[in-house]
């Protein structure tokens, strides 16, 4: 399991963002204080504050290629 923090600001953003994490096959969740949502969810991401940074769970030890296609979302 590896987390990091995400930033999804626009619309745009969402779509693109669960378009990419619904290729790999891996639960990925997305934490917003003391909500946990499924991060291929699109009512999901919209029902947390979108205001705030996110933190990404990936529940599988290989993320490269994950953060590698979510790397303009992901904050350094």
């Amino acid at each position: 399991m590896k987390e990091f923090s995400v930033r999804i600001e626009t619309i745009e953003d969402v779509k693109s963002f669960v378009s990419t994490v619904m290729r790999f096959d891996f639960d990925i969740d997305l934490i917003s204080g003391r909500y946990s949502i499924d991060a291929k969810s699109i009512m999901g991401i919209f029902s947390v504050d979108l205001s705030k940074e996110l933190k990404l769970v990936a529940h599988t030890d290989d993320t490269a290629e994950l953060e590698a296609a979510l790397e303009h979302f992901i904050v350094k």
